[in-house]
C-alpha cells in the first residue's frame, strides 16, 4: 500500500507497566521497547517498571548531557551491557570508561578522520557495485529476499574492505560475519526475568555457543591483525591506522589483543548499526513513492548520470535528511544504560548505589516535549531551512566526547547506499504480517522484512 499522507511507521503499542511485562514475557521476544509505558514518552524523569534494582529513565536533554559527560565519573557503562559484549570486544572503547577510555579514544580517532573516510569511499563504492550486481539478478528473476540480511551483508562488506582491505567474499571475513550473526541472535534476546530479579552487578550467564562464536571471531580478527602487524605489509586502511597509533604520553602502541578489541568494535558497531538504520530506510521508502521521486530528482540534479562521489554527499540534502529522520525514529542504539557507582543526585532525582540509569534515544527522539508530531516520518524537519529540533534531544550517535567515533563514516556510507540504490531500483515489501520494531543488539524488526526489487522506470 502506498500513501503520501503523513506517515507513521510502526511503533510499539504502549501498555501500563504490569500488562506490558506480562505481554513481553508471553511473547518471549525479550523486546524492551514493549516494556515502555506511554508515560515514558511524556515525562522528563521517571521510573521504569519494578525490579530489585531501581531503573530510572532520563528524558531531560540537560540531565542526559550531564550523565553522558559524567564529570564526576560515577555513571560508568552498565554491567548488563558490558557483560553482553565483553567476550567479543574485550576492554575496547565500547566498554571502558574514564582515563582508559580517553587514551583509547585519542588513539583511534585519527582512523575515522574526514581524510581517512574520503580515502575509504572508493572501497564503499566497490562494495555497492557488487551489491547492485546482486540486485540486478534479483530484479530479473523476481526472487524474494530478506532486506535485513541484504543490508547486513552490504555493510559488513564495506567494513571489511575499509578496515581490513578484504571483501566479505574472503574466507576469513565470511566466517567472521557468520559467527557474528550467531552472536547477535543470542545476545539480542534480553533476559527480562534476570533484569527484574537479579541485583546490581549480577551478570547474566552467556550461552556456551555464544562464547564459542566470540572465540572464533577473535581468532579470525587476530589473523587479519597479524597481516597488518607484518613489517613487510603495506596496507593503507583503517586497521593500519590503528596499528600505527601511539599513546601521546607513553608512546606505546596497542597490543595484539587490544587491536583485536578495537577492530572488533569497528566490525560490531560499523556493520550492525548501519545495517539497522538502512533496513528501516528502505522499509519506509517502499511506501513513499513521492518521496522516492524527490530523492531521484535531487540525485539527478547533484550527481547526474555519473558515479556518486564523496564530494556529492554534502549536497544531497534530502538524502541526508531521510537518513537523519530514520535515525530519529529508529535509533540503532535504543538504550544507553549507565549504572550509579554510589548514591547520587541528578537534577531533582536521587539515585541509590546500583541504580540502572537509563538514557533512551528511542523515547528522547519521540518525546512530545521536544518534537512536533513525534511519531510521524517527516524528513523535512532536518532540512536546514526547516530545522525542527530541541538541542540535545537528538542523539543517535551519542553526545559530546562520547559521540560515536564512526559517525562520519556511517553518514557517508549510508548516503552513498541510499543514493545508488534509489536511483536504480524500486523496492516492494512482501511480508503479510505487520512489522514491529524490537530493541535487540540494535533496533530491528521482530521478524525479517522480505522484499522484491525491480528496475526503476
Amino acid at each position: 500500500m502506498t500513501t503520501d499522507k503523513p506517515y507513521c511507521p510502526p511503533k510499539p503499542y504502549s501498555l501500563w507497566a504490569v500488562p506490558a511485562l506480562f505481554r513481553t514475557l508471553w511473547r518471549g521476544e525479550g523486546n524492551l521497547l514493549e516494556l515502555l509505558p506511554a508515560a515514558a514518552y511524556k515525562f522528563k524523569v521517571g521510573n521504569l517498571g519494578i525490579s530489585r534494582r531501581s531503573t530510572v529513565l532520563f528524558n531531560d536533554p540537560e540531565l542526559v548531557n550531564h550523565i553522558l559527560r559524567d564529570p564526576d565519573e560515577i555513571f560508568p557503562k552498565s554491567d548488563l551491557m558490558v557483560s553482553a559484549v565483553e567476550p567479543l570486544i574485550g576492554q575496547s572503547i565500547f566498554v571502558t570508561d574514564g582515563e582508559k577510555w580517553r587514551k583509547q579514544r585519542a588513539m583511534v580517532d585519527p582512523a575515522f578522520s574526514m581524510m581517512r573516510i574520503s580515502h575509504a569511499f572508493s572501497q564503499m563504492q566497490a562494495a555497492v557495485n557488487d551489491h547492485e550486481t546482486e540486485l540486478e539478478g534479483r530484479a530479473e528473476s523476481g526472487e524474494e529476499y530478506s532486506l535485513d540480511q541484504a543490508m547486513g551483508q552490504l555493510t559488513a562488506d564495506i567494513i571489511c574492505r575499509a578496515v581490513f582491505s578484504t571483501s566479505l567474499d574472503s574466507n576469513i571475513a565470511h566466517d567472521v560475519f557468520e559467527d557474528f550473526n550467531l552472536f547477535e541472535r543470542h545476545v539480542a534476546q534480553t533476559d527480562i526475568m534476570h533484569m527484574i530479579t537479579a541485583p546490581a552487578w549480577s551478570n547474566p550467564p552467556q550461552k556456551p555457543e555464544v562464547l564459542d562464536a566470540c572465540a572464533r571471531i577473535r581468532q579470525h580478527l587476530g589473523t587479519l591483525v597479524d597481516t597488518h602487524l607484518d613489517p613487510e605489509s603495506n596496507y593503507n586502511d583503517i586497521a593500519s591506522e590503528v596499528v600505527s597509533a601511539r599513546d601521546k604520553e607513553t608512546g606505546k602502541a596497542f597490543s595484539r589483543d587490544e587491536l583485536i578489541d578495537q577492530l572488533g568494535v569497528f566490525f560490531l558497531a560499523g556493520h550492525e548499526t548501519t545495517a539497522s538504520v538502512l533496513t528501516w530506510v528502505f522499509y519506509i521508502l517502499a511506501s513513499q513513492p513521492n518521496l522516492v521521486q524527490r530523492l531521484r530528482q535531487e540525485i539527478n540534479d547533484v550527481v547526474g548520470d555519473g558515479e556518486v562521489e564523496f564530494a556529492h554527499i554534502k549536497r544531497l540534502s534530502l538524502v541526508r535528511a531521510v537518513f537523519r529522520e530514520t535515525l530519529r525514529l529508529y535509533p540503532p542504539i535504543t538504550f544507553i544504560p549507565r549504572v550509579a557507582l554510589r548514591n547520587a543526585k541528578v537534577g531533582p532525582r536521587k539515585l541509590r548505589r546500583g541504580a540502572l540509569v537509563m538514557i533512551a534515544p528511542w523515547t528522547l527522539h519521540r518525546h512530545k516535549l521536544y518534537w512536533k508530531d513525534p511519531h510521524i516520518f517527516r524528513p523535512e524537519r532536518f532540512l536546514s531551512e526547516q530545522a525542527d529540533q530541541t538541542p540535545g534531544a537528538y542523539i543517535p550517535f551519542g553526545q559530546g566526547n562520547h559521540t560515536c567515533v564512526g559517525a562520519g563514516f556511517a553518514q557517508a556510507e549510508s548516503a552513498l547506499i541510499i543514493s545508488r540504490l534509489v536511483r536504480r531500483f524500486d523496492f516492494s515489501m512482501t511480508n503479510t504480517e505487520p512489522v514491529r520494531p524490537a530493541a535487540r543488539l540494535t533496533t530491528r524488526p521482530v521478524k525479517q522484512i522480505t522484499y522484491k526489487v525491480k528496475y526503476s522506470c
